[in-house]
């Protein structure tokens, strides 16, 4: 088996409430490896989002480690933390969160500039994944323009953009009607498969979550397979 692209050890996640603390993570294991697709389900309020932050170190454990590429991340600096999540991990959450005053293919060029590629480079790149995501004809019209499934595929699109590691996706599929959702989970599917990433996706769809490689759920704070 391939080695884990990252890997929880032991992550702890609290949050204080008055005096009470909330425990939402304690003590959770997990790992992803290259080319996999698990669907993370589980009710509103178990966790998931605390989850996904942590994961993509948007959060700081409380206890434990996130260990991205064989790399331990819980005491780097805020700027290492910031790169890792800039080069290896994408992002993809229930809104698209495109920038509205930009096109398609200048939205995915967006974080590819930001990283430091030349504008020729970003542009055929931008243009190669909007074609994957068979949405290549559409790439000069800006959001505003778009279907719900359109902007979700270029959202999609622009977080793969720097070839990460890893794809965390917060119910990408939320806002979409049933025929949509699945469209839009073809094209991600199909690029994972042939890209080696590696996706964890929050849903509550469990006819998509059923299509992934393993169900997981939270259960007293950690991560658990769903039967």
């Amino acid at each position: 088996m391939a080695a884990p692209v990252i890997e929880l050890k032991g992550v702890e996640r609290h949050y204080e409430q008055g005096s009470r603390r909330l425990t939402i993570l304690s003590g959770t294991n997990f790992s992803l490896t290259p080319g996999e697709m698990v669907a993370l389900v589980a009710p509103s309020g178990a966790g998931k989002s605390t989850l996904l932050h942590t994961t993509g170190l948007l959060e700081r454990p409380d206890g434990g480690d996130v260990i991205v590429n064989g790399r331990a991340c819980g005491r780097l600096s805020d700027d290492q933390r910031t790169a890792i999540r800039r080069n290896d991990i994408g992002f993809v959450y229930q809104f698209h969160h495109l920038l509205p005053e930009f096109s398609a293919l200048e939205n995915v060029m967006m974080p590819q500039l930001v990283r430091g590629l030349k504008q020729s480079e970003a542009s055929a790149r931008a243009a190669q994944l909007l074609d994957y995501m068979k949405i290549g004809k559409r790439a000069q019209h800006r959001p505003a323009e778009l279907s719900g499934g359109e902007q979700q595929r270029v959202a999609i699109a622009r977080a793969v953009a720097n070839a990460p590691l890893v794809l965390l996706a917060d119910e990408p599929t939320g806002n979409l009607d049933p025929v949509t959702a699945g469209y839009v989970f073809d094209a991600l599917s199909a690029l994972v498969r042939q890209s080696g990433l590696a996706a964890l996706i929050a849903t509550h769809n469990h006819e998509l979550a059923a299509r992934m490689d393993r169900r997981v759920t939270l259960s007293e704070g950690k991560v658990v397979p769903l039967r």
